[in-house]
């Protein structure tokens, strides 16, 4: 049976890009995905790449991406073996020992 992932892995130039498509600024669009300007700018410039699945649903919603399109994540080269590291905060590619 497949599992959700506990988190997403997001490409932050894409995000970015997405909601300057749409004439979102920032503020807005952190309003609207109900988190904080601040945190939408470290998705954005990459220092925060891994989403929790409700913040990526909601963050995707405002982006008006559908749940099958997949242009929000990061590339699925940048993702393997990440999946074992998901439920960590630390920096993705680290082994954290």
């Amino acid at each position: 049976m497949h599992r959700p992932p506990t988190t997403y892995q997001v490409d932050g130039t894409a995000i970015r890009t997405r909601r300057k498509e749409l004439g979102l600024s920032r503020n807005d669009c952190a309003s609207k995905a109900r988190i904080s300007g601040p945190y939408l700018s470290q998705i954005e410039t990459g220092v925060r790449r891994d989403l929790r699945p409700p913040t990526y649903k909601r963050l995707r919603t405002v982006l008006n991406v559908p749940a099958d399109d997949r242009r929000l994540l990061a590339p699925a080269e940048d993702q393997q073996g990440q999946e074992s590291d998901a439920r960590h905060e630390g920096p993705s590619g680290e082994d954290g020992h």
